[in-house]
């Protein structure tokens, strides 16, 4: 697919949404200063565009393969690169239009501290963990910068969490109000007026990458892309709620995080070897054991709100117990896989070291494990940066 036509793509749905929107939420007066606006709003865009991606190009952090673009340039950036503002401006605005409509002013109240509400809910501190996975993949099986990696990483460190995250946040409501970890870098406590639009943001700020990321590939990562998907809306939406089913709890929030590398590699065309099975096998393995020991700490209300997890059904000491184990069992998988792998068996040591205070917590005690639950999400910083070293050893020996 060339450049050109994956911009169009962008630009068509983008105008559909976009003028839909507008006809449905403003006048014919305020529809005119609406496409005003947003004509001086893409020449804007446009004239940092050119400046920007010029300057990126000329630093040469990344490059276009010449066959798959027109040849016409502004500077140094050629004019597919202005169809992504162009797509902005288009749809942004007029969802905006159509979700304040004046109609309605009550709207506007119930959408008041959305955005601030939807960043909370993404858990930025932990966007690294869904994003580094695809872009880990994609750059070593590709060796080079591309729109796809780009335009994956950016949708595995934003929109993705927001959907992952925000659409749990709406359907576990009455758990979270007993939740006192609720409200900070741990979730958002959204307010139920939030609730409809935060499910309307999340399929508004994915489908259209969904679909994108799609097109690049063929059926394997289409395949990938929609167990992905599924995983996200499974685990938390009513009449599946897998968060609901003990086990299987664990194995979808584990494929929230293994899903993006796979998408990866299936993007790229990997060849599936056993050392790289190996590799996602120890990783969803370390997920499962994420998630359970996660699972401890809300114990409590979890049962408050009849909410089972693999943590109220199993207990907290044998929940913690599972979670050592499967961290164990990953870093030993890693030993079974080719040079410079076995490093990472080494990663497994402080989340075990973590966890394994608490082998002994009791139902009653097990909200305590938030202490250990604090620095399991800055391990994962720390786990990163060794794992980086490994991946650029690995990078080094086989250049």
């Amino acid at each position: 697919m060339t450049y050109l036509w994956l911009s169009l793509v962008f630009v068509a749905l983008a105008a559909v949404v976009g003028v839909a929107c507008v006809r449905k939420g403003a006048s014919s007066s305020e529809a005119r200063q609406h496409w005003k606006a947003a004509g001086l709003a893409f020449g804007a865009l446009a004239v940092l565009t050119a400046a920007f991606d010029s300057m990126m190009i000329g630093m040469e952090l990344f490059r276009y393969d010449a066959s798959h673009i027109l040849g016409l340039k502004i500077g140094l950036a050629p004019v597919e690169d202005f169809a992504y503002p162009l797509a902005g401006v288009l749809v942004l605005p007029g969802l905006w239009v159509w979700l304040t409509r004046g109609r309605q002013p009550i709207q506007r109240r119930n959408l008041k501290g959305l955005i601030p509400q939807a960043l909370l809910a993404s858990r930025p501190i932990s966007w690294i963990n869904t994003a580094y996975p695809f872009a880990a993949a994609m750059f070593l099986t590709t060796r080079e910068v591309d729109w796809v990696l780009v335009v994956g990483t950016l949708y595995f460190l934003i929109p993705y969490n927001l959907a992952m995250y925000g659409i749990n946040d709406v359907f576990d409501y009455a758990s979270d109000l007993q939740n006192p970890r609720k409200g900070g870098i741990e979730g958002a406590l959204l307010q139920p007026r939030l609730h409809r639009p935060m499910l309307w943001l999340a399929a508004i700020t994915n489908v259209p990458f969904l679909v994108v990321l799609a097109l690049a590939g063929g059926p394997a990562a289409w395949l990938s892309i929609a167990v992905s998907a599924f995983a996200v809306v499974a685990y938390s939406v009513a009449g599946l709620r897998f968060k609901e089913r003990p086990v299987l709890d664990s194995l979808t929030s584990s494929t929230h995080f293994v899903s993006p590398a796979v998408v990866a590699l299936t993007l790229a065309g990997a060849e599936m070897t056993p050392g790289l099975l190996i590799l996602l096998a120890a990783f969803f393995l370390w997920g499962m054991a994420a998630h359970a020991f996660g699972a401890v700490q809300d114990i409590e209300p979890d049962r408050q709100a009849n909410i089972a997890s693999i943590a109220t059904v199993f207990g907290a000491r044998r929940t913690v117990r599972l979670a050592v184990v499967l961290w164990l069992v990953a870093g030993l998988a890693m030993l079974a896989t080719p040079w410079p792998g076995p490093l990472a068996a080494a990663i497994a040591v402080p989340y075990i070291a973590n966890c394994a205070p608490w082998w002994n917590v009791t139902d009653t005690t097990a909200a305590r494990t938030n202490t250990a639950w604090r620095r399991f999400i800055w391990l994962n910083y720390g786990s990163g940066f060794l794992l980086t070293l490994i991946l650029i050893l690995q990078w080094n020996l086989t250049s």
